[in-house]
């Protein structure tokens, strides 16, 4: 069977086009033109020029596909044209749904995220059911995401529409590094002298690439399952990759009000001079007050979900940063 895999050279796609091709499908990757292709070089993949805002490049890459991977989103905190993450994470998401509708495909896979999800108050896993409260949906990344996802419940009465939410995905491929493969390349260059008291569920980026061939497989349409993989705190993660790697973890925990104040000071010199920490955000330290906590029993239970441990999941990633220079 053939099957379409948008975003499919960043990282999450990378890891989804090779589940697919270890289960022998036949893969087209919409791409556009000067998108980078190195996460999948040497792969036997088709490819199909385009823009996922450009509706009739989207309806090209869509037709004779019974398959669609909805992968592509803008990812980012801080920096960047918020109208245009919203463009592509949101209007993106329509046309493609659009497309597959109108093209009869047999089944969409949405990529989410759990931050378009609900949290718990204490810090208890959330699941697929916790409700969604506004003061937990900080910045426009996780508002663009909470959107677009409602798009895609919309169109699942009209279309079999399964919907996948990745929480914090570690390992091989990420290439760019997304926000999360940063905080492991930060620390493996000896720059991370602290960190802020936090919590987050680590998965393995190759468990969420056969989720979501899992998610096509057996996932109900209209559903969301959590991709998730062990819930740890920040402390919990350095620790085991000073464990990993033999670098020293950092013993320092820092305040919340001075460190959001030194994150506007920062958001500000990157505004105005391109310098300064792009991780190192307001919208990334509101969200760090929270422990993003979540319960994956759903897709392990219906979809069959692996889970790899969190230790082996970050070994695979510093391995993989290690081999292509990034430390």
């Amino acid at each position: 069977m053939r099957a379409l895999v948008t975003g499919g050279t960043g990282f999450l796609g990378a890891n989804v086009v090779r589940a697919l091709l270890e289960e022998g499908c036949k893969v087209r990757v919409m791409a556009r033109r000067h998108a980078s292709r190195t996460a999948l070089a040497g792969l036997d993949v088709e490819w199909a020029e385009g823009d996922l805002l450009s509706a009739s490049s989207v309806r090209r890459s869509v037709k004779g596909c019974p398959l669609v991977f909805h992968v592509a989103a803008r990812y980012a905190f801080g920096g960047g044209t918020p109208s245009e993450m919203y463009r592509v994470n949101v209007e993106g998401t329509r046309l493609v749904l659009e497309a597959a509708l109108d093209a009869g495909v047999e089944r969409v896979v949405h990529t989410s995220s759990v931050s378009a999800l609900g949290m718990h108050d204490d810090g208890r896993p959330a699941d697929e059911e916790t409700p969604v409260r506004p003061e937990y949906i900080v910045g426009h990344y996780k508002r663009s995401k909470y959107l677009a996802e409602q798009v895609a419940l919309a169109f699942s009465a009209r279309l079999p529409v399964v919907i996948v939410n990745p929480s914090f995905p570690v390992g091989a491929w990420d290439t760019k590094p997304t926000p999360t493969g940063q905080v492991i390349v930060d620390f493996l260059r000896g720059k991370m002298p602290a960190y802020v008291d936090t919590g987050m569920n680590v998965v393995d980026a190759g468990d969420v690439g056969k989720g979501h061939v899992l998610a096509a497989e057996r996932g109900r349409p209209g559903e969301r399952y959590i991709l998730g993989g062990e819930n740890v705190t920040m402390r919990e993660l350095l620790r085991l990759l000073a464990s990993i790697s033999g670098m020293p973890a950092p013993r320092l925990r820092l305040p919340y009000r001075p460190v959001l104040c030194l994150a506007h000071l920062n958001a500000l010199m990157v505004r105005l001079t391109g310098r300064g920490s792009r991780r190192m955000t307001p919208e990334t330290l509101r969200m760090s007050r929270h422990r993003m906590y979540f319960d994956p029993r759903k897709a392990v239970e219906e979809l069959g979900f692996p889970r790899t441990p969190a230790r082996d999941a970050l070994s695979g990633a510093v391995a993989w940063f290690r081999e292509h220079g990034y430390a």
